[in-house]
Order: C-alpha cells, then structure tokens, then sequence
C-alpha cells in the first residue's frame, strides 16, 4: 500500500515540491515533477512513448496552485497553463525514491 503524505507545500524560492512521508522528507523540483506528468497530453496513452519533451519546460516554471483530488492525488495547476495531470501518491512515492 502506498503512504499518504503527512504534508505537502509549494516551495515558491527554491522550486520545489517539498513532499513529507513522514519517516522523510522529499523536495522535488518544478521543472523536474513538470516533466513527469502522466496525463495523455504529456504521454500516449495507447503507447506509453512520452510525448511532452523536457527541453521545452521553461527552466522557470512555478506551481500556481495544487489541490488534492480525492484521497489518492494532487491536481498541480502550473506556469505554462498545463493542469491535466494527476500526481497519484504511488506517483509521487516512485519520483521521491529517484531524487
């Protein structure tokens, strides 16, 4: 089963998403989380192959605004207009895990 996180805040400075998992704490950064979306404009959705390419994420992208969805995800509504994509928390888990 996946954790749920204990806190989640929107580091505006730093750029980052800095996630609490209670036994840590993770920052993940805007340019970074950007990138992994998994909505089907960012990632075929027949084929996986990801169709968003990283090099086009402007280096200074924010998070304007994130709400929970459900019990299971977090809607991040960013700079580039782009709000489609759900960050489930096993998402978000397996991202933590790599950083």
């Amino acid at each position: 089963m996946t954790p749920t996180p204990t806190d989640i805040s929107a580091v505006r400075d730093q750029g980052v998403l800095r996630i609490d998992w209670g036994d840590e704490t993770v920052d993940l950064s805007f340019v970074y989380l950007r990138s992994q979306c998994e909505c089907a404009h960012c990632v075929n959705e027949w084929t996986g192959e990801r169709l968003l390419d990283p090099d086009t994420i402007p280096a200074d992208i924010t998070l304007e605004k994130m709400e929970l969805v459900g019990s299971y995800a977090l809607r991040i509504h960013w700079s580039d207009n782009h709000n489609t994509g759900l960050y489930t928390w096993q998402h978000l888990q397996e991202l933590s895990q790599k950083s």
